[in-house]
C-alpha cells in the first residue's frame, strides 16, 4: 500500500504477503533485501525474536519464488528482476502445533509430506519421514525440470516447546537432524532455501552436518532485514502517527519519541541499525492507543523458569558482558540464561568492546522492561495473605506521601506473611526480590540502584521526598544506618529542599524476613 494514501489498513496478524498485497495492507518493502538473499546464496537462517515477521518473509520469498509477479508491482524487486521463473517451493511451517505429546512432530511433518508427495508423487509414502522428505524433493525437480525452494519457518518449536521434557526433546532433535539434513544430501536439487527461528540451538548437532548453511542472524548488512527502521516508521507510517499524535492529546514528535521510547531499541549486530518492534508498531497505530501488545501476546513462563532454577543474579542481567558466540547459540545445559534472554528479545545488545569482542546487554524498551518486570515479579516478590495481585499501588502512594513507617511495615509484612515461590540460595532469592521490587517502583517513582553481591543500595526520588535506603543481610539496622552515615550517601543531598529520610534494613536468611529495621 502506498505510505501516502490515507485510512491505512494494518496486517495484524497477516502473515501471507499475497494477502497484503492484494487486500491492500501495509507493507515495509524489503523486498531488495529479498532479491540480494535470493541471487546471492543457497542456503540460509536467521533467528529472530517471535512477531518479527520471519513468516511474512518467508511467505514473500515464496511468492517471488513462485514468479507471481503481479504481487511486486511497484516494489523494490519489479526493477531488479527480469525473469519470474516459477519454482517448485516447499513449506515448512512448524508453528501451529503442540510439541509436548510424543509423536506430535512426526505428525506434523507427516502432514506437510502428504501434503506435497500429492503433487510430485507418493511411491515413497511407506519410508521415514526423513527419506520421504528426500524423494518428495527429488521428485518436485524431475517432474518441473526447475530446481527446488525450501521454506522452513520455526524450525526451533519442537525443541523450545519440549525443554522440561529432555527425552522427548532428545527424540525431536533426532527427528528434525535427520529430517533437515537433506537439504545438503540434495544439494543438486535445490535452488535456495532459507530457515528462520527464534533461537539457535547448539550442542544438540542439528545444523551439525550443514556446513553450507549461511547464518545471517548477526549480518550487518541484514540487520534490518526483519523489524521497522527509524526512516521507515517515517516514510510508511507518519499519517497515522499524526491520527495518533491527535488521539493522544501530543504534537507529532512527542509521539515519535513516545513510539521510540516503547518499541523502538532492538539491535542485532553491532554495525547494523536498530529496529522498532513492528507487531507493537501496528498495533499501536491500529488501535490508536499505546500498549504493551508484542509482550501480551505470550507469556514466556520457561524463560523464569530458567532463571529460577539456575539461581541467577537477576542484578546481573544488564551488567554482564558476553560475546557473539554466546549470543548466537543455546545451549539448555548451560547455566547462562543470557542467550536465551537475547534470542527471545528480552534483551538486546546495548554496547560493544571492539578490543575484547564483548557485548553489553539491555532491555531494548519501555515495553519490554515493564512487561518482563511485571512477569518477574509474578515469581520472586512474595504475596500478602488473601491477596491476589502484588499491591503496588499502596508502596507507591506510601512513598510519595513520606508515610515511611507504613511503607516498611507493609514491606516487612510482605515478607513475613509471603508465599515463597523461590527456594535455594536464600541470599540470592532476597537480592532477587529486592532488585524486581524496585525496578517496579521505578516505573512510578524515580528509583536508582547501587548494588554489590551482598548489598543492596537504593535512592528513591519523589517531588516531595528522597529516601536513602540501605539493607543488609544477617547483620542490623544500625549497621546499615552507619554505612549510609560513613560512606556519604546522603551527601548529594545536602542542599536539596525536600526532606530527606534515611532508612536501614537487615534481612534474616535463616526465617526469610526482614527482623529489623529503623527510619531517621
Amino acid at each position: 500500500m502506498n505510505p501516502k494514501d490515507s485510512d491505512m489498513n494494518y496486517p495484524i496478524g497477516i502473515q501471507t504477503f499475497s494477502d497484503i498485497i492484494t487486500d491492500d495492507y501495509a507493507y515495509v518493502d524489503k523486498t531488495e533485501m529479498v532479491y540480494r538473499i535470493a541471487n546471492s546464496g543457497k542456503c540460509y537462517f536467521i533467528s529472530r525474536p517471535r512477531r518479527f515477521g520471519k513468516s511474512l518473509l518467508l511467505s514473500t520469498f515464496e511468492s517471488y519464488f513462485k514468479g507471481r509477479r503481479d504481487l511486486f508491482e511497484g516494489l523494490a524487486i519489479s526493477a531488479m528482476e527480469k525473469e519470474w521463473t516459477e519454482y517448485p517451493v516447499l513449506r515448512l511451517d512448524l508453528n501451529s502445533k503442540n510439541y509436548t505429546e510424543a509423536d506430535a512432530l512426526t505428525a506434523e511433518l507427516n502432514k506437510h509430506l502428504e501434503q506435497w508427495e500429492t503433487l510430485y508423487g507418493n511411491e515413497f509414502s511407506n519410508r521415514s519421514t526423513e527419506e520421504r522428505f528426500y524423494h518428495v524433493i527429488a521428485n518436485a525437480y524431475n517432474k518441473t525440470g526447475q530446481k527446488v525452494v525450501i521454506l522452513i519457518d520455526e524450525y526451533d518449536k519442537p525443541l523450545l516447546q519440549t525443554s522440561d521434557i529432555p527425552e522427548l526433546q532428545e527424540k525431536n532433535r533426532a527427528t528434525l537432524k535427520a529430517f533437515y539434513g537433506n537439504l545438503k544430501t540434495c544439494d543438486n536439487y535445490i535452488r535456495f532455501a532459507f530457515i528462520t527461528g527464534v533461537t539457535k540451538f547448539s550442542k544438540i548437532s542439528i545444523f551439525s552436518d550443514l556446513n553450507n548453511l549461511d547464518d545471517i542472524t548477526f549480518s550487518n548488512v541484514y540487520s534490518t532485514l526483519c523489524g521497522i527502521t527509524e526512516e521507515e516508521l517515517h516514510s510508511y507510517f507518519d499519517e497515522g502517527i499524526g491520527e495518533l499524535a491527535a488521539t493522544e492529546g501530543v504534537c507529532k514528535e512527542e509521539c515519535y519519541r513516545k513510539l521510540k521510547e516503547y518499541y523502538d531499541g532492538y539491535l542485532f549486530s553491532v554495525g547494523g541499525e536498530h529496529v522498532y518492534n513492528p507487531f507493537s508498531v501496528l498495533k499501536t497505530l491500529k488501535q490508536m492507543q499505546f500498549g504493551e501488545y508484542w509482550y501480551e501476546t505470550a507469556t514466556p513462563e520457561f524463560l523464569v523458569k530458567r532463571l529460577q532454577d539456575t539461581e541467577y543474579d537477576l542484578e546481573r542481567i544488564t551488567n554482564e558482558e558476553t560475546t557473539a558466540g554466546d549470543l548466537s547459540s543455546l545451549n539448555f545445559s548451560d547455566p547462562n540464561p543470557l542467550p536465551l534472554l537475547y534470542q527471545s528479545g528480552y534483551l538486546t545488545i546495548k554496547g560493544h568492546d571492539s578490543e575484547f569482542g564483548t557485548f553489553t546487554l539491555g532491555f531494548p524498551n519501555r515495553e519490554v522492561e515493564r512487561g518482563f518486570t511485571r512477569l518477574l515479579s509474578n515469581h520472586y516478590i512474595p504475596r500478602e495473605k488473601g491477596s491476589a495481585t502484588f499491591a503496588l499501588s499502596s508502596f507507591v502512594r506510601e512513598i510519595r506521601s513520606g508515610n515511611t513507617e507504613s511503607f516498611m511495615t507493609r514491606m516487612a509484612a510482605m515478607f513475613a506473611d509471603g508465599n515463597y515461590q523461590v527456594i535455594g540460595d536464600c541470599e540470592i532469592y532476597f537480592q532477587n526480590t529486592m532488585y524486581v521490587f524496585f525496578k517496579m517502583l521505578g516505573f512510578h517513582v524515580e528509583v536508582e540502584r547501587h548494588t554489590s553481591r551482598g548489598r543492596i543500595d537504593a535512592v528513591m526520588q519523589t517531588k516531595d521526598y528522597v529516601y536513602i535506603i540501605e539493607i543488609k543481610t544477617d547483620q542490623s539496622a544500625d549497621i546499615a544506618l552507619r554505612q549510609i552515615e560513613e560512606k556519604g550517601y546522603a551527601t548529594p543531598f545536602a542542599t536539596d529542599p525536600r526532606k530527606l529520610i534515611r532508612i536501614g534494613i537487615n534481612f534474616n536468611t535463616r526465617h526469610r524476613c526482614i527482623d529489623d529495621w529503623k527510619v531517621v
